[in-house]
């Protein structure tokens, strides 16, 4: 009778943690709509923008390589109480506004039930199907931390040497090949300001007749952007790697992808393959959305997504 009972409480500490991992389908009763409701905010959107792919992209990927996928980067700095949003790299991240409508929609619905980290991990993903991106499911059951600070943030560099970069990946439990993966999938609907690539106009090994594009393109006021991959700017696919080995990678990080040995092969695979690069990709995103996450009775459900509960 003792061993049964033993093993009883045994099996009640050990449920609840089996219960509180991430999984699909984790709002299928609590908030059946979850899911198609924020579809439908991206998607509304994504047909007066498209380039809030890059936006959710950048989003997802500077919240969940901080502190892990909890929201942490949305909360709104306040007088003297300074949050992520508010450092360097994340100064010129957007899309909040998208969050916020798919929350207060969802919260109309459910009330506080869908997490924001969640919401960011589904818009994202949606995002990058209406990129021509691939289709792919997440798992949800995230919540939400509670702190935000600028301390935490140490984000790679768009210089960082690709042994640095892969060191940064590691950290975060991913390997090699989700590095060029992210980093060029990312980027293939990406970005960037003239200031960020001044190292690559300057090296003489970059496609000459892009150099020369570029360095017009800079020479206009008010630091200028352009598009990261030069032949599909919009479009979430294997483009960017095909340009990489031409030497027509804008970023530092990009072209050193496809001269370092150990992600040259890499790059190789992916401009070949198309279809390998989609699957990759959404294996990937679904790693990541794993990073740090919260669970169970762990952190929050944000009411707001810009500020904690408690009004901290």
């Amino acid at each position: 009778m003792r061993s049964i009972t033993a093993l009883f409480f045994l099996f009640c500490f050990l449920v609840p943690s089996a219960l509180a991992q991430l999984r699909f389908g984790f709002y299928g009763r609590s908030c059946p709509r979850a899911e198609s409701i924020v579809a439908n905010v991206v998607a509304n959107r994504f047909r007066r923008d498209r380039s809030i792919t890059a936006a959710l992209l950048r989003m997802q990927f500077h919240d969940c390589f901080v502190r892990g996928c909890d929201a942490s980067l949305l909360i709104d700095p306040r007088p003297g109480r300074p949050s992520e949003k508010s450092t360097g790299p994340n100064a010129s991240v957007r899309g909040y506004e998208i969050i916020d409508e798919a929350k207060r929609q969802l919260e109309a619905a459910c009330p506080r039930t869908v997490s924001c980290a969640d919401i960011v991990t589904l818009a994202t993903r949606d995002s990058v199907a209406l990129a021509g991106g691939p289709r792919f499911s997440v798992p949800t059951g995230r919540r939400d931390g509670f702190r935000s600070s600028p301390n935490d943030v140490n984000l790679p560099g768009p210089t960082i040497p690709v042994s640095a970069s892969i060191q940064a990946f590691a950290a975060k439990g991913m390997n090699t090949n989700d590095m060029v993966t992210l980093i060029g999938g990312g980027h293939s609907v990406g970005s960037i300001h003239c200031s960020l690539f001044q190292d690559r106009l300057n090296d003489p090994a970059m496609d000459r007749t892009l150099n020369a594009r570029l360095r017009n393109t800079c020479r206009s006021p008010n630091d200028p952007s352009v598009f990261l991959d030069q032949r599909t700017p919009f479009i979430v696919d294997n483009a960017i790697y095909g340009e990489i080995r031409r030497q027509r990678g804008v970023m530092r990080i990009d072209q050193n992808m496809g001269l370092d040995r150990s992600t040259r092969g890499i790059v190789s695979s992916f401009a070949q393959s198309n279809a390998l690069f989609r699957k990759r990709f959404a294996e990937a995103m679904v790693k990541m959305g794993r990073i740090g996450v919260l669970t169970g009775r762990s952190g929050e459900i944000r009411r707001n997504c810009r500020v904690f509960n408690n009004g901290r």
